[in-house]
């Protein structure tokens, strides 16, 4: 895009929609603001109803980074109805270029842009420059990333790592994987390691015990945990925390990451100081022969408002046309995207 032009920049999760306006690759971005998907029958509507309120002169570009695969011009939402053709939907925008990308690479492209009042650090360790970052965060989902760094070259991955099977630790965890096993075949990290996944291990683990509770949704689960006024909540959120932290270990050592380990997404910034005294760090070094190892790799909270917009905006340089899918107008194409900045 060229580097006066305004552009929309998107995130977009399970349940909240956030936009904001970037003035160009790099910029920070302005004016950003939280939509609830719910509300809204389509990423269209949801844009439009931001932008019909913005200060700003209506963009002619866009970077949408959205919670689900991104490998075609389809994209289907996986916690959430959304379904879009990016052609489509550039065209429904008025725009003359919308990139669609995954919202854990946008996350990825924002950690170097993290300043170090944004990131809480749990446990010990130290980040060795130029070396891989990885990124992983539960939220209506379970978001997977790196970025692999090397002098000035910073590369996202376009990962769906929170569908990775999840090995239990101990017998209580697999006791608990075997109750959700008679209601899926399949359990994932995510659904282990995220808003559902709460209320998931929540009612497993009273099946376990024989207690009769009432459903309850994963905020007034993690509330009773914080308050202490339930075993089966802290108990759930106590098995969430190690999970996320096994999950978090298996990353650092499949990619190396001693450039530090990252947690975003909605849940863990809210349980404060209960996540920093969770077992999460424990099991996050718990590897075996590799313990030493992990522990030298530093692991933070991403702790700010709108993370993934810095990645999304950073997204609009042409380092970046190769990330998820784009839709250029054919005359934009011949004469914008030779200057695309």
């Amino acid at each position: 895009m060229p580097t006066e032009s305004l552009a929309l920049i998107a995130d977009i999760g399970g349940t909240n929609a956030r936009f904001a306006i970037s003035k160009g690759p790099g910029s920070r971005p302005s004016d950003a603001r939280t939509l609830a998907c719910a509300d809204y029958s389509s990423l269209v509507d949801a844009a439009n109803a931001y932008m019909s309120t913005s200060n700003f002169m209506r963009p002619d570009a866009a970077v949408i980074a959205i919670a689900t695969n991104v490998s075609n011009d389809r994209v289907r939402m996986t916690n959430h109805v959304w379904d879009f053709s990016v052609t489509e939907t550039r065209e429904s925008l008025g725009l003359n270029s919308l990139k669609v990308i995954n919202d854990y690479t946008a996350l990825a492209l924002a950690l170097p842009h993290l300043k170090t009042n944004e990131c809480l650090q749990v446990g010990c360790g130290e980040p060795c420059k130029d070396q891989p970052m990885a990124v992983l965060g539960p939220g209506t989902g379970l978001g997977v990333s790196a970025l692999i760094t090397g002098g000035d070259h910073a590369i996202p991955l376009q990962g769906e790592g929170g569908h990775a099977s999840y090995g239990p630790l101990n017998e209580r965890e697999a006791g608990v994987i075997e109750v959700i096993r008679r209601q899926m075949d399949h359990v994932s990290i995510e659904r282990l390691v995220s808003g559902p996944g709460i209320a998931l291990i929540y009612e497993a683990i009273a099946d376990l015990d024989g207690c009769d509770v009432a459903p309850c949704t994963p905020a007034n689960i993690t509330d009773m945990a914080i308050r202490q006024t339930s075993n089966i909540a802290q108990e759930t959120v106590a098995m969430f925390c190690g999970i996320l932290g096994t999950a978090a270990g298996n990353l650092a050592l499949t990619l190396g990451a001693r450039g530090g380990v990252y947690i975003g997404g909605g849940i863990v910034p809210k349980l404060g100081e209960y996540f920093m005294q969770s077992p999460f760090r424990q099991r996050f070094e718990q590897h075996g022969r590799f313990r030493e190892y992990l522990e030298n790799i530093p692991s933070y909270v991403i702790n700010t408002d709108y993370p993934a917009l810095h990645g999304a905006a950073a997204a609009l340089a042409s380092d970046y046309q190769y990330l998820g899918v784009t839709s250029f107008d054919a005359n934009y194409t011949v004469t914008q995207q030779g200057i695309a900045d």
